[in-house]
């Protein structure tokens, strides 16, 4: 196998690169100035094709590889200036040429830029998606990874220049708003036209050049003459060959697009592990909701009382069976007026089966060492049921007025049942049932009322309900709570709790333009945030009986609320290449916490500083650096101090009288895109540092814990080192390389208490590191390849892991008809000791037929070619310093044929 590819990525090569010559030179103005980002192409006269395309640096030189001994017709053009168009014809020697273009517009020069597969227009990049693909795309997802500077990772999302894409919008109306994977696995590559990337993009035209955009990105998509103003998409439905049970998928998608109004319709019903909405997916979807206060110094975040649910790793579990319906729309009541939003509803059942091995290393104070191993089996069935909804309206009359709402609704209904068997503790079963509920709404008004002076208004209103349930029947009682009954042959506990948030945020900001390149803001905000938590433990009996456990240790009653006022003002000027905007903000706190019969109230004034500089080196190259003093302050969940069962082997007890930590942060980034040599480089470096953090004071029996938290001591600070650096280029046109890497470091103190009663400060510090190389081919009449290497080391307190993972994938249209795509993946997991040491590996492929023009398409796919049984995983754990290794099984080898009709 391994020569068979050496010798097809040779023949792939030599076909490239075989009797080629360098067409090169440079693009000016009459008067002889340079023209940078001009666009030139080459179009060969005998087979109409365009051979090769380029788009000059800022010295405007450009470079081309054409074919030697043909016929060309050469093409220029740039934005206000006359088209250049010549007959070129090679020989066997490089060329180099010197073009000029004259100013004025003309509909050639026009079509020469619709014709060119990148162009580049301000801040708006555009892909002409059809010269990229090669025929065996089948989703937007798709298309984007063979784009230059653009990247889909593993779970869907979309990064441009390294940064994660915020919105994706299909002829600008939003497209489920929130969340980029739906786009990525569900728009088809069919109907992609133009691929338009947004970089400094700013919803409201109001603020644009008022603040710092330059991490904003988003995606809109142009669609193909024929998809506008008629229905399109596909309906494919299959079933499992083969097997004994039944395998089948069943995926509708339907989309309507014209300029008033939009609908998007998706379905999917599977039971072969396509999960197009997981349970990290739906915690982290935001509904497109900005984070207002990001400059306001303050970082007060409502956490999740979610009973830690599992999650799937890569998709994968030992069975999966899906049920998805999800629906988008768009109208516009009038030219000024917008409405939109989305449905969607996801419903699983989940089976997980993991092995684990979790070692932990106490340095005890008599100077000895003690060491902790656990070996566990968990069966794991999950039953979810997800909703979203959203609907915004946004009304914009004119440039000087812009006014919007969006009302964002989460809601699941999320049962677990597990059955575990510990080394330490027998057999253990839980049950997890929870069904939270949030609705977020927002309220913006933005005022322009001349050149020199802009209002804004926002306001986020947070309406939280949590009410996790949590059930553990042991062999081994591993606490001794108050008023519990012992001596049964069965332990059986049962935990209550409720949460209620109400969380406001508003904050009005006044822009005055001193110059045409300097403004003030100055901003008056206020976050209040209330909160209520009530817990109830207790204990099911042999004979049935229940045993509440009434004393105030195992329960909670509490309301807390969260007062910040605060007034801002920032300065932000340009000069030369540099972009300053310095600022502070002055902020007056109140929190007060009552339970247990009393208050506890905290009030105190700070200033909190923050800095932005940017330094634009050339159009596509600039240097940011941001710094950040942030005051962090905990919500109602850590200052309950009832206990609350963490797991069944973990109790937590919190800490009314925990103050705020003071977290300054300092990052760097560095980034170029040359569309000379279309290549990409970002780098980017922060520190953390965080004094009298909330951490852990933890005691440890074995495996058990019971933990508060604490205000570490300054002296004792957490910090943090991230970097993280990529080179990507695309070359030749048909070819795609990037070589990146990642390093994290982390130093994290918690207290650990011993059994004899002695407390020690426990200081843990990790590593990880990361490494990646890819490269790609991209012919339009040859097999592809895309070849990949990755290397993780993670460096934990108690042990170190290793992981590496080259593969292989291959696509080929062919006979105009035949579409073949495979995947392959190779992991080597082990660690230092070599107390393990495990290789698996993954093979997927697919066949499809459909002839030009033809509406049916059919398809034999395959996943988990090999069978391969299992995964593994390792993870750490800073409080204790425990690093885990699991092994977690998976679905076997599926075959699914299915019939797909194109609308």
């Amino acid at each position: 196998m391994k020569n068979y590819l050496h010798l097809l990525f040779c023949l792939l090569s030599l076909s490239a690169f075989s009797q080629n010559i360098r067409y090169e030179g440079v693009i000016k103005d009459t008067l002889g100035a340079p023209l940078e980002m001009a666009n030139i192409m080459a179009i060969n006269k005998d087979t109409k094709a365009m051979d090769a395309y380029a788009i000059t640096n800022d010295a405007g030189k450009f470079q081309m590889s054409l074919k030697a001994n043909a016929n060309y017709t050469i093409k220029a053009s740039y934005v206000g200036y006359s088209a250049y168009e010549a007959d070129l014809k090679t020989g066997t020697g490089n060329i180099s040429k010197t073009i000029h273009l004259h100013e004025g517009i003309d509909l050639q020069g026009v079509q020469i830029v619709k014709e060119m597969p990148v162009t580049i227009k301000g801040d708006t990049i555009v892909y002409n998606a059809d010269s990229f693909k090669n025929g065996t795309e089948k989703k937007l997802g798709d298309v984007l990874k063979k784009l230059p500077g653009v990247e889909v990772n593993a779970d869907g999302e979309i990064e441009v220049e390294g940064k994660k894409v915020q919105k994706v919008m299909v002829e600008g109306k939003d497209f489920f708003d929130g969340d980029t994977k739906i786009a990525t696995k569900n728009i088809p590559a069919d109907a992609l036209d133009k691929i338009q990337v947004l970089r400094n993009y700013n919803e409201v035209s109001n603020l644009k050049g008022l603040e710092n955009n330059e991490e904003n990105v988003a995606l809109n998509i142009k669609l193909k003459e024929g998809k506008k103003n008629f229905w399109f998409g596909e309906m494919l439905a299959g079933i499992g060959v083969g097997h004994k049970e039944d395998r089948h998928i069943v995926n509708p998608k339907l989309f309507y697009y014209n300029p008033k109004y939009s609908v998007n319709v998706i379905g999917n019903l599977n039971n072969i592990g396509e999960l197009p909405l997981t349970m990290q997916d739906y915690f982290k979807f935001s509904g497109g909701f900005k984070n207002m206060m990001r400059k306001g110094g303050t970082s007060f975040n409502v956490t999740s009382n979610d009973l830690a649910i599992l999650g799937l790793r890569n998709n994968r579990a030992k069975e999966i069976d899906t049920q998805f319906g999800a629906a988008n729309f768009s109208y516009n009541p009038s030219k000024a007026w917008t409405l939109s939003g989305f449905g969607i509803f996801s419903a699983s059942k989940t089976d997980l089966e993991t092995n684990s091995r979790t070692v932990r290393t106490d340095n005890l104070p008599d100077g000895t060492t003690a060491t902790v191993t656990e070996e566990r089996q968990d069966l794991t069935r999950q039953k979810t049921n997800l909703g979203l909804f959203k609907l915004s309206s946004s009304y914009v009359p004119s440039d000087k007025v812009h006014f919007d709402y969006d009302a964002f609704i989460k809601v699941s209904d999320q049962k677990e049942a597990n059955s575990v068997y510990s080394s330490l503790l027998d057999d253990i079963y839980t049950n997890k049932k929870q069904k939270p509920f949030s609705i977020s709404q927002n309220l913006n008004y933005y005022y322009t009322l001349n050149a020199k002076n802009v209002f804004a208004f926002e306001m986020q209103h947070l309406y939280q309900e949590e009410d996790p349930f949590y059930n553990a029947n042991l062999q081994l009682q591993p606490f001794q709570l108050p008023g519990y009954v012992v001596g049964q042959n069965r332990n059986d506990l049962t935990q209550n709790r409720l949460v209620k948030t109400n969380k406001l945020d508003a904050k009005f900001d006044y822009y005055y333009m001193l110059t045409p390149k300097s403004n003030i803001n100055v901003t008056v905000g206020n976050t209040f945030s209330n909160q209520h938590f009530n817990s109830h433990i207790f204990q099911i009996l042999d004979n049935g009986n229940t045993n509440d456990l009434n004393d105030p240790q195992n329960n909670n009653d509490v309301d807390y609320t969260f007062n910040d006022v605060f007034l801002g003002l920032h300065y932000k000027f340009i000069t030369g290449k540099f972009t300053f905007n310095p600022g502070f903000s002055l902020h007056s706190y109140t929190m007060n916490n009552e339970q247990l019969q009393s208050e506890f109230k905290n009030n105190f004034v700070r200033v909190l500083p923050d800095f932005y500089a940017l330094y634009q080196i050339k159009k596509s190259e600039t240097l940011t650096y941001n710094f950040s003093l942030t005051n962090n302050f905990t919500d109602i969940n850590k200052l309950a101090e009832g206990y609350v069962f963490s797991n069944y082997n973990s109790l937590f007890s919190g800490n009314r009288t925990l103050e705020n930590s003071l977290s300054q942060v300092h990052s760097l980034r560095y980034f170029k895109y040359n569309m000379f040599n279309f290549e990409n480089i970002f780098a980017n470096i922060t520190y953390t540092k965080q004094t009298d953090a909330v951490k852990s004071k933890a005691l440890f029996d074995g495996v058990n814990q019971v933990s508060s938290s604490v205000n570490m001591q300054s002296a004792f600070a957490d910090e943090s080192f991230t970097a993280n650096a990529n080179y990507g280029r695309s070359f030749l046109r048909y070819y795609k390389a990037s070589i990146g890497g990642n390093f994290s470091w982390s130093k994290n103190n918690n207290i650990r208490v011993f059994q004899n009663g002695v407390e020690e400060i426990q200081t843990t510090d990790s590593y990880t590191q990361n490494y990646n190389v890819k490269f790609a081919t991209n012919f339009k009449k040859l097999p592809n390849l895309e070849l990949g290497y990755g290397f993780t080391k993670n460096d934990f307190y108690s042990d170190t892991f290793f992981v590496d993972s080259p593969s292989v994938t291959l696509e080929y249209f062919f006979l105009d008809a035949f579409s073949f795509t495979s995947d392959y993946t190779f992991y080597h997991n082990r660690n230092k000791a070599n107390t393990i040491d495990n290789e698996y590996d993954f093979l997927n492929a697919s066949l499809s037929y459909q002839k030009k023009d033809s509406k049916w398409e059919y398809k034999l796919a395959a996943t988990n070619l090999l069978n391969t049984t299992s995964l593994n995983d390792s993870s750490f754990n800073q409080l204790g310093g425990s690093s885990s290794f699991s092994q977690y099984l998976v679905q076997p080898r599926y075959i699914i044929f299915s019939l797909k009709y194109n609308l």
